[in-house]
C-alpha cells in the first residue's frame, strides 16, 4: 500500500463510517452527506493510497485486505484529531437531554447521576413526550438525546442515530379509582379482555409506544382506543379520566395521576424496553457521562433483569439475545 502524508481526515471519516455500516447509504446518512459525494472520496482516498479499500457488489459491500489492514490506523488518526480540536475548543456547549415526560423515574435518574459524575458539563433537560418526535429534533440538530423505545423507531431513522439499552420497564395500566379492576394489587392482561385502552393513538410525536400497546394486545382482545386530544398537565388528566373513563397504558413508575390508581400488568409480565439515544457522531463529555450513569445504574438496580417468561416484542431491534 502507498502511503501519503497529506491524507485529509475528511477521507478516512468517510471510510470508517462505510467500514461501520458496510453501506454506502447508510454511512451517507450517518455523515449528513450525499452519497455521491461519499463515493468520491471514497475513490480519492483509494487513488491517493493507490490500493482498493472496498469490494462493492449490487448485494453487499466488504472490506479488502487492505481495507482491514487500514481501519485501525484510520481511528487512531481520528481520535487523535479529534482529540486535538477538544483541546482548543471553547467551553463545551450545553446539552440538551430530553426526558420524555415530567417526574418519569428512569429518565430522571439517569439524568441526576450524569450530572454528578459530569459537573463541570451543562446537561439541560427537556419534555419532548415521545422517541418519535425526539428522534426526529435529534436528526435535525434541535435535540441531542432522548430516551425511548429504539426498535420502535423507522429503519432510515435508527441509522442515523446511537442507542445505549438502559431499562426494561414493566407496564402498568392506569384505571379509573373506581373501575372494577382498580382493587386488584395487579392487572392479569386476559382480564382487559374487551377494555379499550388509550396507548396514544393519533399522537404523532410516540408511533413508537402505540405500536408496542398493539404488539401487547394482539390476540388478547383488548383495542387500542381511538385518537384523543393529548391531556397535558394532571388537572386535565384528572378532567378526561372523569369524563370518558378509558384506561391509560404506562409504565410502574409512572408519577401518580389524581382520580386514579396505576396497577402493574402481569399473566405475563410485559415490559417496554427503554434506550438511550443520540445523533451518530456526537461527541460532548456530557453525552459520555449520561452512557456511564445509565450503564450504572443498570447494573446496580437490576434494570436490565428479565422476570422469567416476561413478554418482550418480538425481533425488537437493539434488543441483546436472551
Amino acid at each position: 500500500m502507498a502511503s501519503s502524508s497529506d491524507l485529509e481526515p475528511r477521507l478516512l471519516r468517510a471510510f470508517t463510517a462505510v467500514a461501520d455500516e458496510l453501506h454506502f447509504t447508510r454511512a451517507a446518512a450517518r455523515l449528513y452527506v450525499a452519497q455521491q459525494a461519499l463515493s468520491r472520496d471514497i475513490r480519492r482516498l483509494e487513488r491517493e493510497l493507490g490500493a482498493e479499500l472496498f469490494v462493492r457488489t449490487t448485494r453487499q459491500v466488504t472490506l479488502t485486505a487492505d481495507g482491514e489492514r487500514l481501519l485501525p490506523y484510520a481511528r487512531q488518526v481520528l481520535a487523535a484529531h479529534d482529540a486535538l480540536a477538544d483541546a482548543f475548543r471553547a467551553a463545551a456547549r450545553p446539552l440538551l437531554v430530553d426526558l420524555n415526560s415530567p417526574g418519569l423515574v428512569t429518565t430522571t435518574a439517569v439524568l441526576t447521576r450524569a450530572r454528578e459524575l459530569a459537573p463541570d458539563q451543562e446537561l439541560m433537560a427537556r419534555y419532548e413526550s415521545g422517541l418519535t418526535g425526539a428522534a426526529a429534533q435529534i436528526v435535525a440538530g434541535g435535540l441531542d438525546v432522548s430516551f425511548g423505545r429504539y426498535g420502535g423507531l423507522a429503519a432510515a431513522t435508527r441509522a442515523r442515530l446511537g442507542a445505549q439499552l438502559v431499562r426494561y420497564e414493566q407496564m402498568a395500566v392506569i384505571l379509573p379509582e373506581d373501575h372494577p379492576l382498580a382493587g386488584l394489587p395487579e392487572v392479569p392482561l386476559a382480564a382487559l379482555a374487551g377494555e379499550r385502552i388509550y396507548a396514544g393513538a393519533g399522537n404523532d410525536r410516540t408511533p413508537e409506544w402505540t405500536d408496542l400497546a398493539a404488539r401487547l394486545f394482539a390476540g388478547r382482545g383488548i383495542e387500542i382506543a381511538p385518537p384523543a386530544p393529548l391531556a397535558v398537565g394532571k388537572e386535565e388528566f384528572r378532567r378526561l379520566m372523569a369524563r370518558h373513563r378509558v384506561p391509560v397504558l404506562a409504565v410502574v413508575d409512572f408519577p401518580p395521576m389524581p382520580a386514579s390508581v396505576l396497577r402493574p400488568l402481569t399473566d405475563p409480565v410485559p415490559l417496554s424496553p427503554v434506550s438511550l439515544v443520540w445523533r451518530k457522531g456526537l461527541r460532548h463529555a456530557g453525552l459520555d457521562a449520561l452512557r456511564r450513569a445509565a450503564a450504572e445504574l443498570a447494573a446496580a438496580e437490576g434494570w436490565l433483569r428479565r422476570p422469567p417468561g416476561a413478554w418482550l416484542p418480538e425481533d425488537e431491534p437493539g434488543l441483546p439475545v436472551p
